[in-house]
């Protein structure tokens, strides 16, 4: 009797070699999608910063105050615009948990975009679990953290931090984001200017000094929901009177 093999989309042995790896990339992208269009998850508040920041952190704390409020900011904000928003971080510990556990102590669904990775990451417990992403490819995760974005916030952090903060303003910059006006907050000024001397690259010519308005910093929950408001309210607003236009 001749034996009946797999099909092909059924042999994990040939889906992890490396004639499928654009069907692995592809996945990241197709599988995610359904998800959030079945949670109907159209706008995300991006929270970025360091997996090793401690629960009794002051940035642990300050982080968890700002979501809530943030979280409790979307209820306001789909009052006037008929559109919510949801907090959306990397998944892990640190910053990321405290960002998820404030949205979560608000009553409200979280976004949890994980990396699988040899240390360090883990999901943290406050992710809702149908938005409990795993991924393999760092660049399908960071397509994922800006394609609902409309804020992105982002709490001191190491490497990974820096390179999500980096490629963010490259692409407002660049205007490769479609959001250009999307705000970009620093948490903690003294850390920020202690870290980077940002009007040396004015000075050396290396920016435009209108490059500098592509990202306010903010020392507190009131400043920071103060600045991100009336932007987050204009973007929401221009989101529903296009898709009003789209259904005449």
């Amino acid at each position: 009797m001749t034996k009946k093999h797999k099909l092909a989309f059924e042999n994990l042995e040939f889906l992890n070699t490396q004639q499928a790896r654009p069907l692995r990339i592809l996945s990241e992208y197709l599988e995610p999608e359904q998800r959030f269009e079945e949670q109907n998850i159209r706008h995300t508040a991006i929270v970025f910063g360091s997996a090793r920041t401690k629960p009794d952190h002051k940035h642990y704390k300050a982080c968890e105050e700002f979501t809530y409020n943030l979280a409790l900011l979307s209820d306001e904000i789909e009052k006037e615009t008929e559109e919510l928003f949801y907090i959306c971080t990397g998944g892990g510990f640190g910053i990321m948990e405290a960002a998820n556990k404030g949205a979560h102590s608000a009553g409200k669904k979280t976004i949890g975009l994980n990396i699988n990775l040899p240390f360090e990451q883990n999901c943290n417990p406050y992710i809702t679990d149908e938005l409990n992403f795993e991924f393999h490819y760092f660049f399908m995760r960071k397509l994922w953290f800006l394609y609902y974005a409309k804020a992105v916030i982002i709490f001191p952090g190491g490497f990974g931090t820096m390179d999500e903060f980096f490629e963010t303003i490259t692409l407002v910059q660049t205007k490769k984001l479609e959001k250009l006006d999307i705000p970009i907050l620093l948490y903690d000024s003294k850390f920020w200017n202690g870290l980077i001397n940002f009007n040396q690259l004015v000075e050396n010519g290396l920016i435009s000094p209108e490059d500098l308005d592509l990202f306010h910093t903010f020392d507190s929950t009131e400043e920071g929901i103060n600045i991100l408001k009336p932007k987050l309210i204009h973007s929401m607003k221009s989101i529903k009177n296009i898709l009003d236009r789209k259904k005449q």
